[in-house]
């Protein structure tokens, strides 16, 4: 009798173990917003589309480090003190230059700590910016595109013929 209480206890426990990966497993990272007001409006559809300029001309630690970045203040102003700068976006973006503040933008697409996503391996690689962040050069306002849970990552290292073995994404 002890050993049968005993095995449906450890079957209850397992299942209920398996359950909880499970729901993590297919659980968003977030709810946050998908696409969050930004404390200034900025265009990938004005920067990227129209203007055509690059992805890596304003994140530029993509290519050497494990986060794109957001563009510092002087890389913006580098432009913008001689462009637009009769706009109020422009001269709030010069505001906080004047008042030596970083611009608080709200991050976008975050990963767990325990996640290690070198965008620099990924570019050398040759997958696009918009397999991940989508067609920014349409988006006047940035969104999430990508769900960036484990599966999803998965399928794409799997098509690609890419490392799927756990130490190649978790430290």
């Amino acid at each position: 009798m002890k050993k049968l209480l005993l095995t449906l206890v450890l079957l209850c426990v397992t299942g209920l173990l398996l359950g909880g990966l499970t729901l993590l497993y297919h659980l968003p990272l977030d709810t946050r917003d998908r696409s969050p007001q930004q404390p200034l409006p900025f265009s990938h559809l004005q920067h990227a589309g129209d203007l055509q300029i690059d992805c890596r001309f304003c994140h530029r630690h993509a290519e050497t480090g494990p986060v794109a970045g957001v563009p510092d203040l002087d890389l913006c102003l580098s432009c913008h003190r001689h462009i637009a700068t009769d706009k109020p976006t422009i001269q709030q973006l010069a505001g906080y230059w004047d008042r030596q503040e970083p611009v608080p933008w709200v991050r976008l697409h975050q990963l767990p700590d325990h996640v290690y996503f070198p965008h620099h391996l990924h570019l050398r690689a040759q997958v696009e910016c918009s397999y991940c962040h989508g067609q920014v050069e349409n988006m006047a306002q940035m969104q999430r595109i990508a769900s960036l849970k484990m599966g999803w990552c998965l399928n794409c290292h799997r098509q690609n013929q890419a490392s799927i073995d756990c130490w190649a994404c978790h430290m």
